[in-house]
């Protein structure tokens, strides 16, 4: 496949505007799923599950199987249309939506269309410079999720060239809640990190009302991000792309900078933009065309004859709405304020998706400073070096722990991340880890004294030097008896005692 033509990002931001729009897909999770009573189990058992056991017959689209709402599923959704600012419908409705798609067995989808069940709300976003941007949102609607296909016999694992596919329904019927955008104006160079920004809130808010992993990699978030160009100083809006299921935030960056960058470059040559979806390749950072793009009247919505519309009591709503969380954006603002980071300090955990770690770490017991140096310092290198999530790792309550044992002086923190290793490799909580491993530090001065008389025997020059005064010298033997003790020793008790024995 030909690689498109790009134009520096800064010259096309000179030449034309950028329009923004996110649908971000939100799986819930609820113990079964939106129309059947089919497990829907967390992350892990959902995806270790053989093909086409998680199913009920509503799922496989049999005939005769009737849909039934799963309650949890609603409240589920009017608490998150809450939490962006919505209205919540008196009285909403679900529609079919048809189109043929192999993962959906009844050859249409259960959304919702001209009624959601929320509307008209907004969320302020956060950027890594402090800027704070609202994003009006239109809706946010109910929906099910499809199986998933796997293509067999290709070398790529996709559509294009396999020999056949295979169909797995375990998905399919799975609860989700579409949230759509109004376009969004005078993002500028802004665009990129604005698209981060936003779908990095919507996973805040989804894990703080607890009712989805929201993780990208897997699936349970999903974003598609529209992208259209207007020269400068036109009203029209111009012809808009969607780049479908982007897994990971950075990606979601990458494919909004490349869509402009794409878009200008065919534009300014006084080529058109086909409206279509796109499919954004993670290992080249390109887009690649998908299909056209089909209007609303393309899917032949009409209302779902087999439901009731979805009438929540007010009293209900007005539960939900008082037991909301803190809005992500100012729960950051005030956990920086209590923590006491810098600006500086503050974005590198809140860049690094490690809040919620470093907040529960010192909710755990850990001061501020201690809980920001170990999720941000040794725990990311890990991560990064085992490409995993660092959240992943080592629980908040284990790195307090590990802390603790650090505060009361039984570890050094050279020790100190020998234990983390050993907890990261499943060896056990950190005291079990010192204990098998027998990492504590050696604090028996008589041990300390035997060492350091050795060191001085060895080194009679640089026992001279120090008590001549040259204080510096007694590095050479702290250095001979850290290596001794195998770094099990208190660096600082042992100078004390280096200066004490040369003195005598």
């Amino acid at each position: 496949m030909a690689k498109d033509a790009l134009m520096d990002f800064d010259e096309a931001l000179e030449l034309f505007e950028p329009v923004l729009g996110f649908e971000v897909h939100v799986e819930l999770n609820t113990a079964t799923k939106m129309f059947s009573a089919a497990p829907n189990p967390a992350n892990e058992a959902h995806h270790g599950a053989e093909p086409n056991t998680l199913v009920a017959p509503v799922d496989m689209g049999l005939p005769g199987a009737l849909p039934v709402v799963n309650a949890e599923a609603i409240r589920s959704s009017i608490s998150l249309g809450l939490a962006l600012g919505c209205s919540i419908a008196p009285s909403s409705r679900f529609a079919r939506k048809n189109y043929f798609y192999p993962d959906l067995g009844k050859n249409y989808q259960i959304s919702q269309y001209d009624e959601p069940i929320a509307f008209e709300g907004s969320v302020e976003v956060e950027l890594e410079d402090g800027t704070i941007v609202t994003v009006p949102i239109e809706r946010a609607h109910m929906e099910e999720d499809a199986g998933k296909l796997t293509h067999m016999g290709g070398a790529t694992g996709r559509i294009q060239g396999a020999e056949y596919s295979l169909v797995d329904y375990n998905r399919a019927g799975v609860p989700l809640v579409e949230i759509v955008t109004k376009p969004i104006f005078g993002a500028e160079h802004s665009a990129p990190a604005l698209a981060k920004a936003y779908v990095a809130t919507i996973r805040d808010i989804v894990r703080g009302l607890g009712i989805s992993e929201a993780r990208l990699e897997r699936g349970n978030l999903r974003c598609d991000a529209n992208v259209s160009l207007r020269p400068r100083g036109q009203e029209k809006l111009g012809t808009r792309t969607e780049t479908k299921n982007v897994n990971s935030m950075r990606s979601v960056e990458r494919a909004v900078r490349y869509e402009i960058q794409r878009q200008a470059a065919i534009l300014a040559k006084g080529g058109t933009i086909t409206q279509e979806t796109r499919h954004w390749h993670e290992d080249t950072g390109r887009t690649s065309p998908g299909r056209p793009k089909s209007d609303a009247d393309d899917y032949r919505y009409f209302p779902e004859p087999d439901l009731l519309p979805v009438v929540p009591a007010p009293a209900l709503i007005e539960e939900l709405r008082a037991a909301l969380p803190e809005p992500p954006a100012a729960r950051r603002r005030r956990l920086k304020a209590e923590w006491g980071f810098t600006d500086l300090e503050f974005q590198d955990v809140a860049n690094g998706g490690l809040l919620d770690a470093v907040a529960d770490t010192i909710a755990a017991g850990a001061a501020p400073a201690s809980a920001r140096k170990w999720w941000t310092g040794e725990i990311t290198r890990v991560a990064n070096a085992q490409e995993r999530d660092a959240a992943d790792l080592v629980s908040p309550a284990n790195v307090a722990a590990l802390q603790k044992l650090v505060d009361e002086g039984t570890l050094t923190d050279k020790l100190a991340r020998q234990v983390l290793e050993g907890v990261i490799a499943g060896e056990g909580t950190p005291r079990e880890v010192v204990d098998a491993r027998g990492l504590a530090v050696v604090s028996d001065d008589g041990a300390l004294i035997a060492a350091i008389d050795d060191a001085l025997a060895a080194q009679p020059d640089v026992l001279a030097k120090i008590r001549d005064g040259k204080v510096q010298a007694a590095g050479a033997v702290i250095g001979a008896v850290m290596k001794a003790m195998k770094g099990q020793a208190d660096a600082a008790r042992v100078r004390e005692l280096v200066l004490e024995r040369a003195a005598q």
